[in-house]
């Protein structure tokens, strides 16, 4: 899958993301500093954090990963691969492996609506975020971050670089993603 997904599938991608990450370097233990051992952290080159209990320079027994957009994933690990875990949302929201029926078709309210409920008729909640965040011109929210079409280049919310899009990215994000206004919406007085 791409991280290009957004919805429930993309919250089910972010949520496996424990599972793909393990790495080997120094972490703050007692151990030769040449090795991991015994409970430490680690924080990989994307910012995503590593607390828990190290053996043989890997993620083994309880330990938790924090993304640097406030997600976590805690598990039990052996030998760098989860054994069993919960991933949990920045804003408290818990991916469940079965029937998860975040944001499916049957019910579209985003988490917030869920835990706060709806806005009043005519006022729409574009976003999981109240307000949304406000979208440089010409570039879409791709979920991640901001995606320029003229560029192809997506960046973080505080503008540093992500990824470059592929043709199949792009056509997504294109046809899929909330883009900043072209022009002003709402009332237009008469000339």
């Amino acid at each position: 899958m791409r991280g290009r997904l957004r919805g429930g599938r993309a919250r089910a991608r972010e949520a496996r993301l424990g599972a793909a990450l393990s790495g080997v370097a120094m972490a703050t233990t007692e151990a030769p500093p040449w090795r991991m051992e015994g409970r430490g952290s680690y924080t990989l080159p994307t910012g995503t954090e590593y607390r828990g209990e190290l053996k043989d320079g890997m993620f083994h027994g309880e330990g938790e990963l924090l993304f640097p957009g406030g997600g976590r994933y805690r598990a039990l690990w052996h030998r760098g691969v989860p054994a069993e875990g919960k991933y949990t949302f920045a804003d408290g929201l818990e991916y469940q492996d079965e029937k998860w029926h975040y944001c499916d078709g049957y019910d579209r309210r985003f988490y917030t609506e869920i835990c706060s409920g709806l806005k009043p008729a005519g006022i729409s909640q574009l976003t999981n975020l109240d307000p949304p965040r406000k979208i440089p011109a010409g570039c879409y929210d791709c979920g991640d971050g901001f995606y320029n079409p003229e560029t192809r280049i997506v960046v973080d919310y505080k503008m540093r670089f992500l990824r470059n899009a592929d043709d199949d990215e792009h056509e997504w994000i294109i046809r899929t993603c909330r883009k900043a206004e072209d022009e002003t919406t709402g009332h237009k007085p008469k000339p």
